[in-house]
């Protein structure tokens, strides 16, 4: 219960203060205009930003479940999860929020948020780089160096045995 818990509110927090709260900052200090219609762009932006969230949703979930942990630091999965979308992408939760802002930018049809998401991917790929991936080679040791051989960082594909 309490893993469940820290799961809910850091995810609510941080990927949704990612992808909420400073896009939403962003266009009002860039006084972004309204959308005037809804054409298959907005829609597609629509359909981008709902598969974004449902796979962060999905991470938090999984590391409760299978990983006996949660998404926050304080309380990482105890074991290593590399099931569902971790078989296609090392990074699920970080590609599902920036598909999220990257949709937002079609939705408002805003440069800044474009900007904002590339400036977040650069963040999250240098402390994907330089921490997270070097603690877990240090916390699951060999089956995560075979883990990191064969699924890819950022782009996803299928699955190699």
């Amino acid at each position: 219960m309490r893993n469940a818990l820290i799961a809910t509110l850091s995810t609510i927090f941080v990927p949704g203060g990612a992808v909420v709260l400073v896009p939403y900052a962003i266009l009002q200090a860039t006084a972004a205009s309204p959308i005037a219609q809804l054409g298959p762009i907005e829609v597609g932006s629509l359909i981008l930003a709902f598969v974004g969230l449902s796979m962060v949703i999905w991470v938090s979930i999984a590391f409760v479940a299978h990983g006996k942990g949660t998404p926050a630091p304080i309380e990482p999965p105890k074991i290593f999860v590399a099931r569902g979308l971790y078989r296609f992408l090392r990074n699920p939760m970080y590609f599902g929020a920036l598909l999220t802002v990257f949709a937002e930018a079609l939705f408002f049809h805003s440069a800044w948020l474009i900007a904002y998401g590339v400036i977040l991917w650069l963040a999250l790929h240098t402390a994907t780089v330089f921490f997270e991936e070097p603690q877990l080679e240090g916390r699951f040791g060999e089956s995560y160096r075979q883990y990191k051989a064969r699924t890819p960082r950022w782009f996803p594909r299928p699955p190699r045995s």
